[in-house]
């Protein structure tokens, strides 16, 4: 394949990308992220993923507060050059516009979540939540599969640190009472 055959977005302007970019490029593949101005790619799904962003979503639907919203797989602008995707956000209800924004400020997001996957694995482990934690994202889970099974670990950012302490790690149950009460049975993926 020659260099001329590829999309002009495969090549990074001077300076790298920006957050608005990514609404702008033309046949950019779903789900496409922006990491420190590099354009990140996601893979297929596994079916565990989609299973427990399913009952995640679900549960955090149920519980959540009037003012509060959650959303699938929307990103969020931390900054100029970062406009990750996460698996899922809860947001402030006001934050909301008329269904065709394609990604919500930080500001607005409560919780950010990231379900691991293999070829994401440091950046869902290391570099989203430092991100996270900078631009002010007050809670943040990231879930693990362990022999099938879900794990949840939930930090929440010290505003001292500006960075995420972790505050439980939840197998068969999630039970919080922060950013509002929650209880899932985990071993629901099962059933679904």
């Amino acid at each position: 394949m020659t260099t001329s055959s590829l999309p002009d977005w495969v090549f990074p302007p001077p300076g790298g990308f920006v957050a608005e970019d990514l609404d702008d490029l033309p046949n950019l593949p779903a789900h496409t992220e922006l990491i420190d101005g590099s354009l990140v790619f996601a893979r297929a799904q596994a079916s565990f993923h989609a299973m427990i962003v399913d009952l995640l979503a679900a549960g955090l639907r149920g519980a959540a507060p009037d003012e509060l919203r959650v959303r699938r797989e929307m990103s969020v602008v931390l900054g100029r050059d970062q406009r990750p995707e996460p698996d899922l956000v809860v947001l402030k209800a006001e934050a909301l516009g008329d269904g065709r924004e394609t990604f919500y400020e930080a500001k607005d997001v409560v919780l950010a979540v990231e379900v691991v996957s293999p070829e994401s694995r440091s950046r869902d482990r290391e570099r989203k939540p430092a991100l996270y934690a900078a631009a002010g994202i007050p809670h943040f889970w990231r879930v693990e599969g362990e022999a099938g099974e879900p794990v949840v670990y939930v930090y929440e950012r010290d505003p001292a640190t500006r960075a995420y302490a972790l505050t439980g790690i939840h197998h068969d149950r999630l039970k919080l009472t922060v950013p509002f009460d929650l209880d899932v049975d985990l071993s629901g993926i099962h059933r679904l």
